[in-house]
């Protein structure tokens, strides 16, 4: 159990735990009184917040769904800067990242379930890798403001700060960049087979 004293071990563990608070399902529950998990898409991300508390209460979820985006974004670069200020290496803070979106996806309070990550993707991401993150925001503010398919416009912004991220920085060893997008891609395979029958519901 001595591992259990490593700095980078203890960062690790509280990156994947931090990262598996469920705040959408934590928040809807307690000021909305619904079970996110039980409607819409059953995803516990901001979008799925908004559709299922927008049902009995519009005006409340507008506030739980940028409350659960700011939070799941957020929760990430908590860990991240923690570690940072700990003086832990970039390879430390990459695991850091990379394993902050996996306890989101696979959260251990949620029997291994979880979120699509864009959230707590990009919320690592912007401290990471912050020009190529903003590239991926602008390309998803306008996707969604054209196509208004949410998951299509995450992953077109996702799919942007990965080119990007070769362009800008091609000395980097992209290997957690590329597991990062594929971990989101791979969480949106039910959304990428709606789009493909023409099933995924817009935005509006």
């Amino acid at each position: 159990m001595d591992f259990l004293f490593n700095i980078n071990v203890q960062f690790f563990i509280a990156a994947y735990l931090v990262g598996g608070i469920p705040f959408g399902l934590l928040l809807a529950k307690k000021f909305a009184g619904v079970d996110v998990k039980a409607s819409g898409s059953g995803s516990i991300g901001a979008t799925n917040v908004l559709r299922v508390v927008k049902e009995t209460n519009p005006a409340l979820a507008k506030k739980l769904g940028i409350a659960t985006l700011a939070l799941d974004a957020l929760k990430g670069v908590a860990v991240l800067a923690a570690g940072y200020y700990a003086g832990v290496s970039e390879s430390t803070l990459w695991a850091i990242a990379v394993l902050a979106v996996v306890g989101h996806c696979f959260s251990p309070y949620l029997n291994f379930e979880g979120g699509k990550g864009i959230a707590t993707g990009m919320g690592v991401m912007m401290f990471m890798l912050p020009y190529e993150t903003l590239i991926a925001l602008v390309v998803w503010g306008i996707a969604a403001k054209t196509i208004r398919i949410s998951s299509i416009s995450s992953l077109t912004g996702v799919a942007a700060l990965l080119i990007a991220s070769f362009i800008i920085h091609p000395e980097l060893a992209h290997t957690p960049v590329v597991f990062i997008v594929f971990i989101l891609y791979y969480k949106h395979i039910p959304n990428i087979i709606r789009v493909i029958k023409g099933e995924e519901k817009r935005i509006v």
